[in-house]
C-alpha cells in the first residue's frame, strides 16, 4: 500500500501531518471508525493527524513543545451528569485558555442536579480512548458533545487523537457537525 504524503498543517512544528483517514493506525478503533463514516465527504481531506511524543501529550508541555498556541489547542473533557439515579456522560470542548463551567453552564445545559469530571477509568473505558488524549471525534454513540462557541468559530484547532500518542488538526466549524454536537455560548471561560 502506498503511503500518503505528509501534509503541511496550518500550525505548529511537527514532522510530518497526514490526513487522518489514510494513517488508521495512529487512531484507536473509536476514532477511525468515526472518520470512516465520513469517507467521500469533502470534510475528510481536512482532518488531519500528527505522531507526537506521548511524555509530552499534556496541554501546556504540548504546545511548548511544537509551537501550537494555546488558542489554537482544544481539551476534550469527559462529564458525568447525574440526576436522581440516572448519569448521563457528555464530552464538552473548549479552547485551552479556558474552563468549562461544569457547575453552571454544562449542569444546566443537561438539565442535571450535579454535573463533575468523569472519574478516569470510567472516561477510559466509556470511551474506549486514552485518558489525556480523549478526542471528541468517536465518542459513543448518544452522547451529548458540547462545543463552545470560540471552538466552533476557530479556522483550526488541535485535539486529542484519542491517544496521548499523536492529535488531530481540524476546522472548529467542522466538530459542530459530529453526532449529538451543540455549539454552547459560555460553556467556558
Amino acid at each position: 500500500m502506498i503511503q500518503p504524503s505528509s501534509t503541511a498543517p496550518p500550525f505548529g512544528r511537527f514532522e510530518e501531518a497526514w490526513p487522518a483517514a489514510t494513517r488508521p493506525g495512529l487512531l484507536p478503533e473509536p476514532v477511525a471508525a468515526a472518520l470512516e463514516q465520513w469517507r467521500g465527504s469533502a470534510s475528510l481531506d481536512s482532518v488531519l493527524v500528527v505522531d507526537t511524543d506521548p511524555e509530552v501529550a499534556d496541554t501546556a508541555a504540548f504546545c511548548a513543545a511544537y509551537d501550537v498556541p494555546l488558542d489554537a489547542s482544544a481539551n476534550c473533557v469527559v462529564i458525568a451528569a447525574k440526576r436522581g439515579q440516572d448519569v448521563t456522560y457528555a464530552a464538552c470542548v473548549a479552547l485551552a485558555t479556558t474552563r468549562v463551567d461544569v457547575n453552571k453552564a454544562v449542569r444546566k445545559h443537561l438539565g442535571a442536579r450535579k454535573a463533575s469530571f468523569a472519574p478516569m477509568d470510567v472516561a477510559v473505558t466509556e470511551t474506549g480512548m486514552e485518558y489525556g488524549g480523549i478526542s471528541p471525534v468517536g465518542l459513543p454513540q448518544g452522547w451529548p458533545l458540547l462545543i463552545d462557541e470560540a471552538v466552533a468559530a476557530a479556522p483550526h484547532v488541535l485535539v486529542g487523537s484519542g491517544r496521548r500518542r499523536g492529535k488531530l488538526i481540524l476546522p472548529g466549524g467542522l466538530l459542530s457537525r459530529l453526532p449529538n454536537a451543540e455549539v454552547v455560548a459560555g460553556l467556558a471561560g
